[in-house]
């Protein structure tokens, strides 16, 4: 089951990204988080931007609705989206 904590305007979600993969996509679950794998390198940002394009392409939502909170140097990160709930999430998955 995915860790998805409700807050005021959206939901905060764990992800786990794996960069240097061979295609930006969804991966599914994995360890209560959603695992998402980029394309590229881990550095200057440009990792935290893909998971931001991979997710917004995913839920069909714009990208300035995506905010990394917490996690930007890591793996492990805990991801702002606005303006969806738990449901809408779910459903995608």
């Amino acid at each position: 089951m995915l860790n998805i904590r409700k807050v005021e305007g959206g939901i905060v979600v764990s992800v786990k990204v794996q960069p240097n993969a061979s295609k930006d996509r969804i991966v599914g679950e994995h360890a209560d988080q959603i695992k998402i794998a980029v394309t590229v390198a881990p550095e200057k940002g440009k990792a935290n931007k893909a998971v931001v394009k991979v997710l917004s392409r995913w839920l069909g939502i714009k990208s300035s609705d995506i905010e990394i909170v917490s996690g930007e140097t890591s793996r492990d990160k805990k991801v702002f989206i606005r303006n969806i709930n738990e449901e809408d999430i779910n459903r995608v998955i």
